[in-house]
């Protein structure tokens, strides 16, 4: 192409982006330059500016946003249960519901890589469902970026992470299907939540909420309705952004006196005490029918003999379980202890409800710093 050619080119370009006044200015000027080098560095400036004001950032795919957000999501283990949590400072704290670590000064974290860590409660709500985590091994970590100001809407697209069912880092899909929904489930006031199409069930309580276009987190997710409903309920994140930051720069909890959590001992004394309590837990979650949580009571060994589908299947047909009675003594030098109770578990035999009294006996013991029912055997009482 000749220079001439080039010249007008270079000028059209001008004129478009700089009004008729300048372009005229570099017009003359390149016309005086035909012979010499300056044309072609004005060229080259010229292109490269108008390279670079059409070039812009090409948003990340919804696949790109989920293997993003879980690498930042995490599962929260207790004595108690199962529930999930998600980085949202650069600290190593954790947001998570408060129902998930009630009680529990030191809970279990596990990472996308099935990294294990020991987290710390710094700061759980008493009227309000949320709790902080810290996790010394993740700070410096990226964390998920946070909607500060933006407030979802109907029809919103979403997704919902956690790990349901303990089926770690699991993603389900949907749109916000409703706002300014408020709920009570005692002790806990829910106020102006998101009601979100993708259903919420055990273990993803206290995953996030994250704009399915964006990445960014909307919400803690922390109710579910029924599973015919199949919607869920989440926190609004920018509603409790202060309170949480709060925590994460004064921490109520980081010293081991600074919480009063006697149930996550390790002392002979207080495994005792709680080894009942273990046992009762258990059977209380099978009546409401929360097999996940009465399966996480269950030692490694336990579990590893017996996957979560074969035990939710083995009591579909128990309803109402009531314990008569319940002793434990001490066992192997206060290590573990003895757990004896006779219950009356209601049964569905063909089509037909039964009550049927157990005889049973159980070994409680710690597992990883957590009381677990390592093994248990019962028998029917005629």
């Amino acid at each position: 192409m000749s220079k001439i050619v080039w010249a007008s080119v270079i000028s059209g370009l001008l004129i478009l982006g700089a009004g008729t006044g300048g372009g005229i200015w570099v017009h003359q000027y390149a016309a005086q330059q035909l012979d010499g080098e300056p044309l072609l560095a004005v060229e080259a400036e010229v292109l490269e500016e108008v390279q670079d004001s059409t070039t812009q950032a090409e948003p990340m795919t919804r696949k790109e946003i989920i293997e993003e957000s879980q690498k930042r999501v995490v599962t929260i283990e207790t004595g108690g249960g199962l529930g999930s949590g998600f980085l949202y400072n650069n600290q190593g704290d954790l947001l998570t519901n408060a129902h998930v670590v009630e009680g529990w000064h030191e809970v279990t974290v596990t990472t996308l890589d099935h990294e294990k860590y020991t987290g710390i409660v710094i700061g759980i709500g008493t009227d309000t469902d949320i709790a902080v985590v810290r996790v010394l091994e993740l700070k410096d970590i990226t964390p998920l970026p946070i909607a500060r100001t933006y407030k979802a809407e109907v029809g919103d697209e979403v997704l919902a992470l956690g790990s349901p069912l303990g089926l770690e880092n699991t993603v389900t899909t949907g749109i916000v299907s409703g706002v300014g929904r408020n709920l009570e489930i005692d002790p806990y006031i829910y106020n102006n939540l998101y009601q979100i199409s993708a259903p919420i069930t055990n273990g993803n309580s206290g995953g996030p909420l994250v704009n399915a276009l964006t990445g960014e987190v909307l919400g803690i997710n922390s109710a579910a309705a029924t599973e015919e409903a199949g919607i869920g309920f989440s926190i609004p994140i920018s509603s409790i952004l202060k309170q949480v930051e709060e925590w994460s720069k004064h921490p109520e909890a980081e010293s081991e006196g600074g919480a009063d959590n006697s149930s996550n001992s390790n002392s002979a004394a207080d495994v005792l005490s709680d080894s009942s309590s273990i046992v009762t837990l258990f059977y209380d979650s099978l009546s409401t029918s929360d097999y996940v949580t009465a399966y996480s009571l269950l030692g490694s060994q336990w579990q590893g003999g017996t996957s979560y589908e074969d035990f939710r299947k083995g009591y579909l047909n128990t309803g109402e379980v009531v314990i008569e009675s319940i002793s434990s003594v001490e066992d192997d030098g206060g290590k573990s202890s003895q757990v004896s109770a006779i219950i009356t578990a209601e049964e569905r035999r063909d089509g037909e409800t039964v009550y049927q009294q157990y005889q049973l006996n159980y070994t409680v013991g710690n597992e990883n710093g957590q009381l677990k029912i390592l093994n248990g055997k019962g028998k029917k009482i005629d």
